[in-house]
């Protein structure tokens, strides 16, 4: 059976990276608790946009222990910005599981750290192979693409079949330095054979074993299925003030952002009118209300389309809003403590 990368093949792939690799602070620490960090935060967020959380995170949370005991609002507003804000909750949950299980030191084996919660398969075998060493493999999309292509697959990426085809097909050939191949995969993915753009394969250390650049395909694969178009909501949002304080609502415990603080919103795009009956209907009573600008947020699989209002109220009531269940917050503390998600930015920029 032909391996998926000859022995010459993954020692040029080696050297490449030695020689080429980017300088990212969670490449100078073998300590599995930060590179399960990293590993976390670089889901679904580009590298420049995490290094800044990452050394905010670890000044917070230097260990696991601190992780695990930190206070949910406090963990939220380290969050806030980066999105996907379960990641931030299971890392938390994962947190107190190896303190309660594991002592406070993270599992060494592949295996156990699979049974973490927001651990899969591709963090599992990134902790195990970087931090510990061990010749685990690890399939994220930065390596999907390359192994894809060097194969000439024309198999749909997007299946979990064909990752874990390439899964198992990579587990036969992870060298001695496990951790070095491991990131070596994921730099060519991502600063060479990249995705959204046109391959630079005059500079990639696998050309020469590459099926997809030998018969000129590389714009063809990897294969995916064509995505599902986004559902649209509309959405009203209301910043709602009285002087220097503003009404944030919480979302439910489940769902979309669940959990969040966030400007109070409702389904559907209202006028002025329905607008000002809607506060009244919640208790409110607005003294002024101006229209503010439209503004869109994409989600995964979902774009929010809203309008919004700034609402100025009468100074009704401090802390928790009985017949609203909002909190009427000062606007230095709601910027210091409350996570905010960013599908607001265009409107918490008014405060």
């Amino acid at each position: 059976m032909n391996e998926i990368l000859s022995p010459n093949a993954v020692r040029t792939l080696l050297l490449w990276y030695q020689q080429n690799k980017r300088d990212l602070p969670w490449r100078h620490t073998s300590d599995p608790y930060k590179i399960w960090i990293s590993e976390i935060m670089l889901q679904q967020t580009r590298v420049e946009a995490v290094k800044p959380y990452y050394a905010r995170f670890l000044k917070s949370c230097p260990d696991v222990r601190a992780l695990a005991e930190i206070p949910e609002e406090k963990l939220m507003k380290l969050w806030e910005g980066l999105g996907y804000y379960s990641r931030a909750r299971n890392l938390q949950k994962a947190a107190r599981a190896v303190v309660e299980e594991h002592g406070g030191v993270m599992p060494a084996t592949y295996e156990a750290l699979l049974k973490l919660p927001g651990i899969g398969e591709y963090t599992a075998g990134a902790i195990a192979s970087i931090a510990y060493g061990l010749r685990a493999p690890a399939v994220d999309g930065n390596v999907l693409r390359v192994l894809a292509r060097v194969s000439g697959t024309d198999a749909d990426i997007t299946l979990p079949e064909t990752k874990k085809h390439f899964r198992e097909a990579l587990a036969r050939v992870v060298p001695e330095a496990a951790g070095d191949f491991t990131q070596s995969l994921i730099e060519l993915g991502a600063t060479v054979c990249a995705p959204n753009r046109e391959p630079m394969c005059q500079s990639c250390p696998l050309r020469d074993c590459c099926a997809a650049y030998r018969e000129g395909r590389t714009d063809e694969i990897p294969v995916r299925a064509p995505k599902k178009p986004r559902r649209i909501e509309e959405r009203t949002v209301f910043l709602i003030r009285d002087g220097d304080r503003t009404a944030l609502s919480k979302r439910p415990q489940k769902g979309l952002l669940s959990g969040l603080y966030e400007l109070p919103n409702i389904l559907g795009h209202l006028g002025e009118a329905e607008a000002l009956a809607h506060l009244r209907s919640l208790g409110f009573e607005p003294l002024r209300i101006q229209k503010l600008e439209n503004a869109k947020h994409v989600f995964t699989h979902i774009e929010w389309h809203m309008i919004a209002y700034d609402v100025r109220i009468t100074p009704e009531f401090d802390g928790l809003h009985g017949r609203s269940g909002m909190l009427l917050i000062p606007n230095g503390e709601l910027h210091q403590s409350y996570a905010i998600p960013s599908a607001f930015g265009a409107y918490v920029k008014y405060l």
